[in-house]
């Protein structure tokens, strides 16, 4: 039952085909897995070494079985069947004046990235929260984190900061907006996310 929502030669990737598709109840651990490696190596040197440790695929994947049941938007991108990253939003969670929709996450294995597959994750996601009537949207992430060039490239501005706790330590984190997700990636050459 996989609908392909988008096609794209993953670069990197040589000429294998990688789709992004609508998440199901059976990729929980598939996202899970995304969830956990992706943890380790974005937050490494940032997160207690000892929270990134502690995490299990096992109980992630409770948790997305979950989360998949909500009303949220969830999609996975594939590369020759194997999920390797996927995106999640939908209404905003905290309220951020001017903003209705929210990036809850969006990750991706260290070997896809940088090939064009975390702005089609995104931009698909913005489409869908468009279909919503969602016209905006925040995402939470955190200050020291390398990806932040990623939100900028594709149209985001930093718009609110605060501390968040993970793993028994405050950490700063910024929301990235997009005041008009018909904008999301206009202009982003290829290969860039």
């Amino acid at each position: 039952m996989s609908k392909w929502v988008d096609r794209m030669v993953g670069e990197g990737y040589g000429e294998r085909m990688s789709g992004i598709r609508v998440a199901t109840v059976q990729d929980a651990n598939a996202i899970a897995r995304v969830h956990v490696e992706s943890w380790r190596t974005t937050y490494a040197g940032i997160v207690p070494e000892a929270y990134l440790a502690s995490l299990e695929v096992e109980q992630r994947e409770g948790s997305w079985r979950e989360w998949l049941g909500l009303d949220v938007d969830v999609f996975v991108a594939e590369v020759d069947g194997e999920v390797v990253g996927f995106v999640g939003g939908g209404a905003i969670r905290e309220p951020v004046e001017g903003f209705d929709g929210e990036l809850f996450a969006i990750y991706l294995l260290r070997e896809a990235q940088r090939r064009g597959i975390g702005m089609a994750l995104l931009k698909r996601l913005a489409g869908s929260l468009k279909k919503r009537r969602l016209g905006s949207m925040v995402a939470w992430v955190l200050e020291d984190n390398s990806s932040g060039g990623f939100y900028s490239r594709s149209g985001g501005v930093r718009v609110a900061s605060k501390e968040m706790e993970v793993g028994g330590v405050m950490l700063p984190v910024v929301a990235y907006g997009w005041n008009d997700l018909r904008t999301i990636g206009a202009g982003v050459a290829r290969g860039s996310a």
